[in-house]
């Protein structure tokens, strides 16, 4: 045997099952998972999300369903998106006390609320009638702090109604700053803020905008950011944390967990990452051409983001995945 032969051998640490699990460096747990929720109103029964198997928009009474079965999988949380009969130019559902969201909200909490941590989607494409993220100028632009006044609304609303964190997801300037200031002055000061601090302008976006009934018409580059840039994101971090940020969120996650490394390397505060409709799409699509190993595929997807510095994900196999955890 040579002086050269390799004494050093990585293999042995892989050499099976039980060894691979003693030292494995990333670890999954349900609790870090969180569930994305969609409900809409005035449906009898739940309507399937044509382009995202497996997904529904919920009754109330389904989605009360569907977060006690949360709860028993034991995940971190639920994010809820409403999906109103109208909308109109400035959103008004979205910040009507008795809107579809601010109902599901008082659901949730009702059933789930020692168990989960409940979040709601603070933004206004699911509400629009243009299916943009805030109030249109007369040029047809997104007019940045007419629609701050309209989120601090929706933060009210959504705060009475019991939830736990708000998440402001439409990439307004000052945002978290509204936010933060409209929850304290309505005596709210224990409702947190995850804030979507790095969300990038994706085409991965395209089935979330079946789920949320979305009427947009062109894009929104002008607001979210360009798939090309990361230091934008550390520059939009430090503005969400010197704002009030209570957590931060990069999105999507799987294209850009080159992201989710730096805003975790940066950050004080937790750091999560939300698996977007497309990535999930994707993955269902191969799978049911029976291109991959689909359980797979969704361990491997979810470790990565876990890898890159998520220390929560948001994704729609949540509670499957919380099983295969168990």
């Amino acid at each position: 045997m040579s002086a050269e032969f390799p004494y050093v051998r990585p293999r042995r640490l892989r050499r099976s099952p039980a060894m691979r699990r003693l030292v494995a460096e990333t670890r999954l747990h349900p609790t870090e998972l969180i569930l994305p929720l969609f409900v809409r109103e005035g449906v009898s029964e739940p309507v399937p999300v044509t382009s995202m198997p497996g997904v529904v928009q919920h009754t109330r009474d389904t989605l009360r369903k569907a977060a006690v079965e949360a709860a028993e999988a034991g995940l971190g949380g639920l994010m809820l998106f409403g999906v109103p009969a109208v909308q109109d130019a400035t959103g008004s559902e979205g910040t009507n006390p008795d809107g579809i969201l601010q109902q599901a909200i008082r659901d949730v909490v009702a059933e789930v609320g020692d168990a989960l941590v409940v979040m709601s989607d603070l933004c206004l494409d699911e509400y629009t009638d243009h299916g943009h993220c805030g109030v249109l100028a007369a040029d047809g632009s997104v007019d940045n702090d007419a629609t701050l006044e309209r989120y601090a609304e929706m933060a009210r609303v959504q705060a009475d109604a019991g939830v736990h964190l708000v998440g402001p997801s439409g990439m307004m300037d000052g945002q978290i700053a509204v936010v933060r200031r409209a929850l304290d002055e309505a005596g709210h000061q224990d409702v947190g803020i995850l804030a979507y601090t790095a969300k990038y302008a994706s085409a991965f976006f395209g089935p979330f905008r079946e789920a949320v009934g979305s009427s947009l018409k062109g894009d929104r580059k002008s607001y979210q950011q360009d798939p090309a840039n990361a230091r934008e994101a550390l520059r939009e971090l430090e503005q969400d944390l010197a704002e009030g940020a209570d957590l931060v969120m990069v999105k999507p996650a799987m294209a850009y967990l080159d992201i989710v490394r730096q805003v975790a390397d940066a950050s004080p505060v937790p750091v999560a990452a939300y698996q977007v409709s497309g990535e999930y799409a994707m993955v269902e699509a191969a799978a049911a051409n029976g291109w991959i190993d689909r359980e797979r595929m969704i361990m491997e997807t979810l470790t990565s983001i876990r890898r890159a510095g998520a220390e929560q994900i948001l994704t729609y196999w949540a509670v499957e995945a919380a099983a295969m955890l168990k």
